[in-house]
């Protein structure tokens, strides 16, 4: 079905793919961004439910009050963190709401197919791990057409509601700055810090029951 190349690229850009914190002005060519959101469109979802929205945000204004939002957050979050950890973490590059010519906030609707969605009544959660397979796909288009993303995790709900005037019972999954960057790192950020490192594949395995 696929040629050896097209597999290699496949996995060249699972394996080049990205979280991304700095970002240059250079505006994205909307065919890019076509292709990007139609990617994530095409994403599996539980039951077919297909639960996402996209809010593009290029307004200054906007992103200069989503950025403070993700700020507020780092800044509570550090308290959780000591001494050489703490100063880490503060020192670590968490968003690039301001730089980035484009944010994408990837919304969720629990509500999206009515009472009964096949496979959502055993496991009500399968609705934002849909949202979550369109932020791969999203991220992954993004890479093969040389642009950097960064998910942005650092906010409360409530805020990015009130800012973006989302509905109650939609929820703001992810911001994801995207745009062209000259600093696209060799391993995760986090990694290159001495954050944390992979894992073995290996010690993740078990077969059969849990342990073994």
């Amino acid at each position: 079905m696929f040629t050896d190349t097209e597999r290699q690229a496949l996995y060249k850009v699972i394996r080049t793919r990205r979280d991304v914190r700095s970002f240059l002005p250079d505006p994205i060519p909307q065919d890019k961004l076509d292709r990007i959101l139609e990617a994530a469109h095409h994403a599996p979802s539980v039951g077919f439910m297909q639960p996402w929205n996209f809010i593009l945000i290029t307004d200054q204004e906007v992103k200069e009050r989503l950025s403070w939002a993700a700020d507020k957050e780092r800044r509570a979050l550090a308290i959780h963190y000591e001494n050489d950890r703490k100063d880490l973490f503060l020192s670590l590059k968490v968003e690039a709401l301001r730089e980035a010519p484009l944010t994408i906030c990837v919304t969720c609707d629990p509500t999206r197919g009515g009472d009964h969605v096949l496979g959502r009544n055993s496991i009500p959660e399968t609705d934002i791990l849909s949202t979550a397979c369109a932020i791969q796909n999203m991220w992954l288009a993004a890479c093969a057409e040389g642009l950097a993303m960064g998910w942005v995790s650092f906010y409360k709900k409530t805020d990015i509601r009130s800012i973006l005037s989302i509905p109650p019972h939609i929820d703001p999954v992810a911001l994801l700055s995207v745009g062209y960057t000259d600093h696209y790192p060799p391993m995760p950020l986090l990694e290159m810090v001495g954050w944390e490192k992979r894992r073995p594949l290996d010690s993740l395995i078990f077969r059969n029951k849990w342990g073994l």
